[in-house]
Order: C-alpha cells, then sequence, then structure tokens
C-alpha cells in the first residue's frame, strides 16, 4: 500500500518535497498536488491519509485528526507570501470590500483579526479566485496568498501592502503557524508503520533541504520569476519546525478565532506518537 499524501504546489513548501525527489521516495507514497483549499477538503474527507491542512481546518476537524510534530509552515514576522494589497490604506478600508482568495483558510480569519483587533475596522468580505484584476474589479482589496501573492511582494508599486505575519507579530508578539501536517486518526492506527515511514522521509527530506537552501532556490528559480538570491533569502525567513514557541502562537491564534466566532472550541494540539511506533517496531512487526 502507498500511502496518499498531500502536496501543496507553492514555493513555501519546496524545501518540505525536495529532499523526497532527491531520494527517490517518492516512489513509495502517492502524492496528490492541490492548493491549500482543496487538500483540506481531500484529507477531511478521507481521501488523503496525511497532508499539510491550513492550522484553522485542523483546529475545525481534530476529532479525526493527527498532528505530525516536527512539520510546519510558519513564520516570526514577515512571510512574504501572504499579503492584503489594496489601493487605500488599510484604515480606509471600513466598509469596503475585500476579497479573499479561495485558496486558502487560515489567512481569511487571520486578516478578519487583523482587521477587527489591529485596526478597529470592519470590511465587507467576498471570496474569489485567485487574480487580482478581477479581484479588485469586485473589491477595494485582495487578500493573496502563495506565489502569486510572493510575485506582488516583489512589485507592489501602486499599491499598500500589507504583510499578515508582519502584522500578526506587530499585534500579539508571537509566532505564527499557517499550515500543520495532520494524519488521518483513522489511517495512524491501522497503518502506524507507514506513518512512521512518511514522517521519517519528511524528516530526511527537510534536514537535507535546510543544508542545500541555495541549491533549492537555483532549482527553483529555473522556471520562478524570481532570482536565486530572493529565494534563498525568502526559504530561510521561513519556518518549517513546531517548536514549543510556536506551539503557543497557534494556540493562541485559536483564542482568537474563537473570540471573533471563527471557533467553536479550543482544541488540544494531539500528535501522532512517533517514540511510541519506534519501540513497537523494537518488539515485532508492525500490522
Amino acid at each position: 500500500m502507498r500511502p496518499k499524501v498531500g502536496h501543496i504546489q507553492f514555493l513555501n513548501c519546496l524545501p518540505l518535497y525536495y529532499g523526497l525527489v532527491k531520494s527517490s521516495a517518492l516512489l513509495d507514497i502517492e502524492l496528490i498536488k492541490g492548493t491549500p483549499t482543496e487538500l483540506n477538503s481531500l484529507l477531511i474527507n478521507g481521501d488523503l491519509d496525511i497532508s499539510p491542512i491550513s492550522s484553522i481546518e485542523y483546529a475545525r476537524h481534530h476529532q479525526t485528526l493527527l498532528l505530525f510534530p516536527e512539520f510546519t509552515v510558519s513564520s516570526d514576522g514577515a512571510v512574504k507570501s501572504i499579503i492584503l494589497i489594496s489601493p487605500y490604506p488599510i484604515e480606509k478600508l471600513s466598509g469596503k470590500r475585500v476579497a479573499l482568495t479561495n485558496t486558502s483558510s487560515t489567512s481569511h480569519v487571520l486578516l478578519k483579526f487583523i482587521m477587527n483587533e489591529g485596526y478597529g475596522i470592519e470590511p465587507d468580505y467576498i471570496t474569489c479566485q485567485p487574480d487580482l484584476k478581477r479581484m479588485l474589479s469586485n473589491a477595494d482589496a485582495a487578500l493573496l496568498i502563495g506565489d502569486i501573492a510572493l510575485k506582488y511582494y516583489v512589485n507592489s508599486e501602486g499599491f499598500y501592502l500589507y504583510d499578515l505575519g508582519l502584522e500578526w507579530k506587530k499585534l500579539t508578539g508571537r509566532k505564527m503557524v499557517y499550515a500543520v501536517w495532520a494524519v488521518n486518526r483513522k489511517f495512524a492506527e491501522i497503518k502506524s508503520e507507514l506513518c512512521k515511514y512518511v514522517f521519517e522521509i519528511f524528516k530526511k527530506s527537510m534536514e537535507h533541504s535546510m543544508r542545500h537552501l541555495t541549491e533549492i532556490a537555483e532549482y527553483a528559480s529555473r522556471w520562478e520569476p524570481f532570482s536565486r538570491d530572493f529565494l534563498t533569502k525568502y526559504f530561510a525567513s521561513l519556518r518549517f519546525n513546531f517548536s514549543q514557541d510556536y506551539r503557543e502562537g497557534l494556540i493562541h491564534f485559536y483564542k482568537v478565532a474563537k473570540e471573533i466566532g471563527e471557533l467553536k472550541e479550543v482544541p488540544e494540539l494531539e500528535f501522532v506518537n512517533i517514540n511510541y511506533i519506534y519501540k513497537k517496531n523494537k518488539v515485532g512487526p508492525l500490522r
């Protein structure tokens, strides 16, 4: 059985997958590509075994999911690829229309919190395909994520630009987790050895990538409209671990999401017990 594993097709996830290509580990898993919204739906519906998922969607569906302990897409301040872009200063957007990209979930809640708590404004929100020209034909500002956001981050001439990672840091002083890696509980229980295997190859991939960020940036710059130097700095500015300070930042995000009505409850972070799987393997094969 090849586990079905999700893959976000954004540059910000490339370091997590680059090592898989180099090690030929992709032959052992069924990699399914998609936007964060598409992968959220596939994992929640049981069509994926393991996948990155928007951190807010993990909270909404934590009863059926377990977390991998070491992988996230996070930042400590500026993230560069989650931005609000507007021809108006953000303070002037109260009562105006803001278009949200339909490829994301966490950023929607994050923007609403920043708008409400940081600037005291409540725009009207609509959801759209991530096309800035079309978004701004129907709204006064636009929320973009991923590679298209990175494109406008590099060149936002004529617009006001707000980096949501930086805005979160200014407002709360905390680190921000945008996506986590989650496993369907049933898969983790029945196929624990495959769970451990996928965890191990991702960990090796990440360790390889952290040693070769310039090589990854060179590789990506061959087809992306960004220079090697820019991508090297971009990858280095992202965080992919799930250390205690990032866990605390995520719980704080869940608390504010509950306060603004985006969550019914603040979930505990419940992890796949990789160490337990290791111990079981020492006494015999798993089924």
